[in-house]
């Protein structure tokens, strides 16, 4: 069993007098998390599981008296994929309010539907935690530096879902399954997702952009659909927590681009299974959007597992100069490019290193990967 970084962070909040939310795409583990938390504090516990019809029908329409009767005596309530109750955030309150003693502890795929609720209902009354796919810290925590340096090329290639991991020889036929069967399950029960087909044209796209701006007009023309459709199925799979997107730095240079963004995939595998491509990194054409997809979706699971607030950009101007990634803590600038080859160097534009004089710059490669991610 591999160690999730969240559980140290989720453990010193429970039985604190509010609810714990735990979201992230299905089977990246939020179920065993939680199963692994109502053990660590020996809790009398009871396990709801919203995919059940049962279960949503019995939070349908709830009062404190029909909550009190389904908690029973338990003193800790894990409700699985809570966003398929409608009124989850009500049914929740209640507890948290009314019902002392009890820990509720909701899980959630799709935030569009549990950040409304919940919401809503549960403001000052829940802390919220974001799991993802295994880290590179996690799983070298789990082995050693010297086995996940020796496993990079597989986490390129099948990502770090926890069961990928865990299964070698099945990883593609997995990463289908999840391609087709999970990813999407939450998005197509959304009413207005009237075009569902549009989801995988979209994802396609994407995938085959890692590394480059988009433009909505563009993904608009090559999918033949207006830009607003495009910027709501992109925020739709942003909230699947299947993408996430990084916007360009702009504050003192004039030709630097302002309201762009790049569009990255949170695991590799996923991006791959989009595309229907496991060959090997040595047969890659698109190794070096692989690496950087790798690099900053590792980055971006490592600063949320760790708390860590800082702002998180890429850098271009007109002229092509560009930067693949920069973190602002507090006005000190980090810039990073990310090379798959080591011996390919890079140097910072001099336009940056005028307009942002309190800057650091670093070029990560397989040698060092180690000192970003852990």
């Amino acid at each position: 069993m591999i160690n999730r970084h969240l559980q140290t962070h989720i453990e010193k909040k429970m039985f604190k007098g509010k609810a714990i939310i735990i979201y992230g795409a299905r089977q990246v583990g939020k179920s065993t998390l939680s199963e692994i938390l109502l053990k660590s504090k020996s809790c009398k516990s009871i396990i709801f599981n919203a995919d059940d019809y049962d279960v949503r029908r019995l939070f349908s329409e709830v009062n404190i008296s029909k909550l009190k009767a389904l908690i029973n005596n338990s003193n800790c309530i894990l409700i699985d994929e809570a966003q398929r109750i409608p009124e989850i955030g009500i049914a929740i309150k209640i507890i948290v309010d009314r019902i002392p003693g009890v820990q509720i502890i909701a899980t959630g795929s799709s935030s569009f539907h549990l950040f409304q609720s919940v919401r809503e209902s549960l403001t000052g009354r829940a802390w919220e935690f974001m799991l993802y796919p295994l880290s590179y810290a996690e799983i070298t925590e789990h082995t050693n530096l010297l086995e996940t340096e020796r496993n990079l090329h597989r986490q390129l290639i099948y990502g770090s879902y926890p069961e990928v991991y865990n299964s070698r020889g099945d990883e593609q036929d997995l990463l289908k399954l999840l391609h087709t069967s999970y990813l999407y399950r939450d998005l197509q029960l959304i009413s207005s997702l009237d075009r569902p087909e549009i989801l995988d044209m979209l994802l396609r796209a994407l995938a085959l952009q890692v590394g480059n701006e988009v433009s909505l007009n563009e993904l608009a023309q090559l999918i033949s659909v207006d830009r607003a459709t495009i910027s709501k199925y992109i925020k739709l799979l942003e909230n699947a927590f299947i993408i996430f997107s990084l916007p360009a730095l702009a504050k003192n240079v004039r030709n630097e681009i302002k309201k762009a963004k790049k569009i990255y995939f949170w695991d590799n595998g996923i991006r791959n299974a989009v595309i229907n491509n496991f060959n090997p990194t040595d047969l890659r054409t698109d190794i070096g959007a692989l690496w950087e997809n790798y690099c900053i979706s590792e980055r971006m699971k490592k600063l949320s597992n760790e708390k860590s607030l800082v702002g998180k950009y890429f850098w271009r101007t007109t002229q092509q100069q560009e930067i693949d990634y920069i973190e602002d803590l507090n006005g000190q600038l980090n810039a990073f490019e990310f090379k798959w080859n080591p011996k390919k160097k890079a140097r910072l534009p001099l336009t940056f290193a005028r307009a942002y004089p309190k800057h650091k710059f670093s070029v990560i490669n397989p040698e060092n990967l180690h000192t970003f991610l852990l």
